[in-house]
């Protein structure tokens, strides 16, 4: 007597209701994949293939801003040259940015 009874249009409803409260939710998350995740994936991707593309002789500057040619090139590492006869060696992921040839003459 105090349980009322169940109807199945009653259900339906329900069940269309509870994915309709589920759409803002859902609206969210596919903000968040295209204003702050997708993003940060595409930086990343042109990032790893700027360092593969590092070569003997680039002028690059690295994350901690010193700026420098590159004497040598290996698998994790790269020697760098920041003035004559002073090399340092940093990871490849040290590296931000690959400056235009002949940049370091007008610094």
């Amino acid at each position: 007597m105090l349980i009322s009874n169940a109807y199945a249009q009653a259900a339906a409803a329900d069940g269309a209701m509870n994915v309709m409260s589920f759409l803002p939710i859902i609206l969210m998350f596919a903000a968040l994949y295209f204003l702050m995740i997708r993003p940060q994936q595409k930086k990343a991707k042109e990032h790893r293939a700027l360092i593969e593309a590092l070569s003997k002789g680039d002028e690059v500057v690295t994350q901690s801003g010193m700026a420098g040619r590159i004497t040598r090139v290996g698998e994790e590492f790269v020697v760098i040259e920041i003035a004559e006869n002073v090399e340092i060696k940093m990871q490849k992921g040290a590296v931000a940015v690959v400056l235009v040839k002949g940049t370091l003459k007008n610094l």
